[in-house]
């Protein structure tokens, strides 16, 4: 399957709207300059367009296979995997100790962009491969970082991830799988996973699972729970792979999308030889493997923006190839068919689809700058810069996983009756896209989270920080002749957010209130975020347009000028789209925010009330 993907706007985002030298001129990324990272990001695409989206289709027509206790996937996925492996793209962002790029956040954020924007099934494994590792680094003795880190960051050997059991989804303080300590000291692991994405594969001769058991004695509930580093393998001292170690698949899941990836049901020491060992101390296992969770939400939302990107790419280039009725400025019957593309209702959707997607990739872009920023700064601006992390996480996970679904359905109506059918990608991008608001935490849980403690950390320095610089974005925009109205609506939707923050945990019933509409609220921040966002980019492409109209010698108020430069030049109409972009969400978003504000503000309560 081809993938249409977005580079221009992720190098605006990346080159042009986010201080990228704040980042370069710290200790820990001055080796890299704005050409190295380009040129990095346009061999993640080459790679992406090649290989790893060469087996998409396959991935989704053929799927994993569960045979004989073994789980196989269709042809391609090896060499695409085995690329990605080569080419260091399965552990970018991760340290140079252990074999990774060290590139900032925001550059992984369009590395892996393009990776699951390609093929959503492989790039789940190199998400899990990549948060393993990364457990074992920062909490693992020396020695199982020796064995493991560089293995799993170069591919060599896969990683998972294993929370759910049968009878403990979301609620981990249920999970019964045990772990008892031997006398030297690595531990026997019991109990079975269910739902474990890459729980099994013929990719890597072993597959390492990161997983959360209980230790004999301990409290019950969540702080009970211990992170144990199990190989499917065995690894002898000298690195080289012993014998198997107790742990089996019992079969896989078969699922409404991402076929490629699969979901298995794992065994632990059904004969008595699972061994694991212990990262951390005991009983530290949730907050560990929170480490884990919180980097594999952040790249869910990715994952929701890389599949709505794709399918609006997709729609984008079929309305301009699909003929269907006439302009609605022509309506004789014998002028010929036009392309969708000029049908307001359609051009209407795309436009739509184009200021979602942006949105979500302004939205994870800041994010991973941020991450950057928290990472080379100290003391209160550390704090401030990893206040926002934090905050948005959950918002990135949930916001663009929503969103981006609802994309994907924008765009499958694009293509009318084909869109329904398997000639065309708009259905599996819709298929696929669903499971990224249940998995890792579904969005309610992000909700939940938000309202519960992102909001309330650091006693709300993160989220009044976050509410004074959108204020002060619309202010300094709200005069402009062409951006005033839509800075006027960033505005309307700060201070409505603003309202609902302040007001609502005020109130008798405040918590009922608050829990009870964590959804919304939490989209509430989304979508205003996301306007903030787009306004400032706006503010950037509009004097880069001024610049290239300046250069032709072409004047702000000769519109037939500016539509012929707009016509000839792909970089103008870039900029200009941006503007357009930006305007739309403003006007279409934004007022979202002010509508459900009044709705939380009247205090309903029929959910609790009702019969159900």
């Amino acid at each position: 399957m081809k993938y249409l993907d977005d580079a221009r706007d992720i190098k605006f985002n990346l080159f042009e709207w986010l201080d990228l030298d704040a980042v370069l001129k710290s200790d820990a990324y001055d080796e890299f300059d704005r050409e190295q990272l380009e040129m990095v990001l346009d061999e993640a695409l080459k790679v992406s367009k090649g290989s790893v989206a060469a087996c998409n289709e396959a991935g989704d027509r053929i799927g994993a296979k569960f045979e004989n206790g073994k789980v196989s996937l269709p042809e391609g996925f090896a060499t695409a995997y085995q690329d990605l492996a080569s080419g260091g793209w399965i552990s970018p962002t991760m340290s140079p100790a252990f074999g990774g790029m060290g590139l900032p956040d925001s550059v992984g954020t369009g590395i892996s962009e393009f990776i699951m924007g390609a093929n959503t099934s492989l790039s789940l494994q190199v998400l899990l491969n990549r948060g393993a590792a990364h457990l074992i680094e920062n909490f693992g003795t020396e020695e199982l970082k020796a064995t493991y880190c560089e293995r799993m960051y170069g591919g060599v050997w896969a990683g998972t991830m294993c929370l759910t059991e049968a009878g403990a989804g979301s609620d981990l303080g249920e999970i019964k799988t045990t772990a008892a300590k031997q006398a030297d000291g690595s531990y026997l692991i019991t109990g079975e996973k269910i739902f474990i994405t890459s729980g099994d594969h013929d990719l890597t001769p072993n597959i390492i699972h990161a997983v959360l058991a209980r230790t004999p004695g301990a409290p019950a509930g969540a702080k009970g729970l211990s992170l144990f580093v199990v190989p499917k393998v065995r690894v002898k001292q000298d690195g080289s792979l012993g014998d198997p170690n107790d742990v089996a698949c019992a079969g896989i899941e078969h699922k409404l999308g991402i076929h490629g990836s699969p979901t298995c049901s794992l065994v632990f020491g059904s004969n008595g030889g699972c061994q694991g060992f212990l990262l951390g101390q005991e009983g530290q296992g949730i907050s560990l493997m929170f480490q884990m969770m919180n980097a594999a939400r952040y790249e869910v939302g990715i994952q929701g923006l890389s599949i709505a990107s794709a399918a609006q790419q997709a729609a984008l280039a079929y309305s301009h190839e699909r003929l269907q009725g006439r302009v609605f400025t022509n309506k004789k019957a014998d002028a010929p068919q036009s392309p969708i593309a000029q049908h307001p209702e359609v051009r209407r959707s795309l436009l739509l689809q184009a200021a979602y997607v942006q949105a979500m990739r302004a939205l994870v872009s800041y994010t991973g700058w941020c991450m950057d920023m928290a990472h080379t700064t100290l003391g209160e601006d550390h704090d401030r810069w990893q206040g926002l992390v934090e905050l948005f996480t959950p918002v990135c996970k949930a916001w663009c996983s929503d969103w981006g679904f609802r994309v994907t359905e924008w765009a499958l109506q694009t293509f009318g009756g084909y869109g329904y059918t398997m000639d065309y990608p708009a259905e599996q991008y819709l298929r696929d896209c669903k499971i990224a608001s249940i998995y890792e935490g579904t969005n309610g849980i992000q909700a939940l989270d938000l309202v519960g403690r992102k909001l309330r950390m650091q006693e709300g320095r993160p989220v009044k920080h976050l509410l004074g610089l959108a204020a002060e974005n619309a202010q300094s925009l709200v005069s402009d002749p062409v951006l005033g109205p839509s800075a006027q609506q960033l505005a309307s939707a700060v201070r409505a957010m603003g309202t609902v923050l302040t007001e609502i945990p005020t109130r008798v019933d405040g918590m009922l209130l608050t829990v009870l509409n964590a959804v919304p609220i939490l989209d509430m921040l989304g979508h205003m975020v996301g306007g903030h966002l787009l306004l400032q980019q706006a503010a950037v492409a509009k004097a880069k347009l001024a610049e290239l109209l300046d250069g032709r010698g072409v004047a702000a108020q000769d519109d037939a000028a500016i539509r012929t430069l707009l016509s000839e030049s792909p970089e103008a109409a870039f900029y200009h789209n941006k503007i357009q972009v930006a305007i739309h969400f403003a006007h279409r978003g934004l007022p979202l925010v002010a509508a459900q504000a009044v709705a939380l503000l009247a205090g309903e309560t029929g959910p609790m009330d009702a019969v159900l």
